[in-house]
């Protein structure tokens, strides 16, 4: 449910909020309330908002772990 919530701010910062609603498309409000739900999660000990990109790479490396002495046999290999 949305509740109307009256803010006095300068005139300066209101400005500065229109104009940047304006450039991104999203309305003041929902700024306001982007905003005010980043503090609750970051209050609330949430986790950051995971990239698309980052999230398709996930698992990848999961195949096992592999030891320091293969590691070095493999630059080893690589380098010499």
């Amino acid at each position: 449910m949305n509740s109307k919530l009256t803010l006095r701010l300068d005139e300066d910062l209101i400005q500065s909020a229109k104009s940047y609603s304006a450039k991104t498309g999203k309305s003041v409000s929902k700024i306001v309330a982007d905003y005010f739900a980043l503090i609750d999660k970051k209050l609330s000990g949430g986790q950051r908002e995971i990239s698309p990109l980052t999230r398709s790479l996930m698992g990848s490396l999961k195949k096992g772990k592999v030891s320091e002495e293969d590691y070095k046999k493999y630059l080893e290999e690589k380098y010499l």
